[in-house]
């Protein structure tokens, strides 16, 4: 029988004046929740900045490329391998993506005001295709391949269209971290997906919150020797003016990854270890850039909770369906442990294993759970303890 392995990430977070993730208004995002309206960040909004700190904690030849620029990523790729096939990569590119993928490629779409002028921009997927480096890195190297082994370039073209079957395996290989834990869709070809690992729900605050508005005004540094002056000693007259709308919020953030999924896709016990440490790691650090240059949001947790799970991912939302009341870090924490501590006596879902990470006094309930440790003591113990119940199997 299998050891289930199931990591999940709980984290609260408080951010004062902020725009995390906008709605197509530009107002921030929000939902009903417990009969009040909360602040809400979209999984998306926060998985992005995850998997850009990837960079950072990984090899880039560990993760991939998500893009509609596919043609554009193996054109270079092919000529970075031969300089003498670099007019003809675009070419060698489509070949293979085209009649050796199945990626249906479309012309993208003009620029404005550029109808009068040739667009020399490459055709594009129809959706953002996630690949691996490793990937781009074979599919260069076989087309430059076909190429030196053709008297010209529709020789070589029908040649990587008959193999298929090669360039759909180099596919499906894909060992890439990030598109492990965040899945890949392929809409052309099914087989070529892979399953994403990782599940986000969407942060929430913990409280009622509403939306405000800041009014903004920007002065001209260069004015007129006659521009009146305002009775506070500034310019009278804003050369812009506009409004920014904002939110203050303690949110509730989950995540959980299921290491036993990973594993059978990267097949490898230490590398699965190594990509949930990562995974960990910029949970914690990351944050949603929406509007940063005005907001400077650069918070981390006040409290985190990470659990090692051999049932399922539980999901503590509920803790906060009452609005907490302030002090706000301190009521969420109590709320957080007497729900972890209720779901485990009612369902039996006692986690095999608890870190916490926390700071200051509002957060000291959570000693309930378990005794704190740092960042770089979570993710060492994460690493250690998935490897091993890995290692079981």
């Amino acid at each position: 029988m299998s050891t289930r392995t199931i990591v999940e990430m709980h984290a609260l977070e408080t951010t004062a004046a902020a725009n995390l993730n906008r709605d197509d208004t530009g107002s921030p995002k929000t939902m009903e929740y417990g009969g009040v309206t909360r602040a809400r960040v979209s999984s998306q909004a926060w998985k992005r900045p995850i998997r850009q700190m990837f960079d950072d904690l990984l090899d880039p030849q560990e993760l991939g490329i998500r893009s509609k620029k596919v043609v554009e990523i193996l054109s270079k790729r092919i000529a970075a391998l031969d300089d003498s096939f670099a007019d003809e990569a675009p070419d060698l590119a489509e070949a293979v993506l085209s009649k050796g993928a199945g990626i249906k490629l479309t012309a993208p779409r003009k620029k404005k005001g550029a109808e009068d002028q040739e667009d020399k921009r490459l055709n594009q997927s129809q959706y953002l295709l996630f690949l691996g480096n490793r990937q781009y890195d074979a599919l260069a190297q076989l087309a430059v391949d076909a190429r030196r082994e053709s008297s010209g370039l529709k020789e070589a073209q029908t040649a990587i269209g008959k193999m298929k079957k090669q360039i759909k395996q180099i596919i499906k290989d894909d060992k890439s971290i990030d598109v492990a834990l965040f899945g890949r869709m392929v809409a052309d070809d099914t087989d070529l997906n892979i399953d994403a690992a990782s599940q986000f729900a969407n942060a929430f605050s913990v409280q009622a919150v509403d939306t405000e508005s800041d009014f903004f005004t920007a002065v001209d540094d260069i004015r007129n020797a006659g521009d009146a002056d305002d009775e506070n000693g500034g310019d009278s007259g804003a050369a812009m003016l506009g409004e920014i709308e904002f939110n203050a919020a303690t949110y509730y953030r989950f995540a959980d990854v299921d290491a036993n999924r990973l594993y059978d896709t990267l097949g490898d016990v230490e590398a699965t270890a190594k990509a949930i440490g990562a995974l960990v790691k910029a949970f914690v650090m990351s944050m949603p850039q929406g509007k940063s240059s005005t907001f400077a949001q650069g918070t981390l947790p006040d409290l985190v909770v990470v659990n090692i799970r051999d049932t399922q991912a539980v999901n503590m939302s509920g803790a906060f369906l009452t609005p907490v009341k302030p002090n706000y870090v301190e009521n969420a924490t109590k709320a957080l442990v007497r729900r972890s501590k209720d779901m485990d006596d009612v369902y039996g879902v006692t986690p095999v294993k608890t870190w916490v990470v926390r700071i200051g006094d509002a957060t000291k309930d959570a000693d309930a759970l378990a005794e704190a440790v740092s960042l770089r003591e979570l993710v060492d113990g994460v690493e250690e303890a998935v490897s091993s119940r890995l290692s079981q199997e």
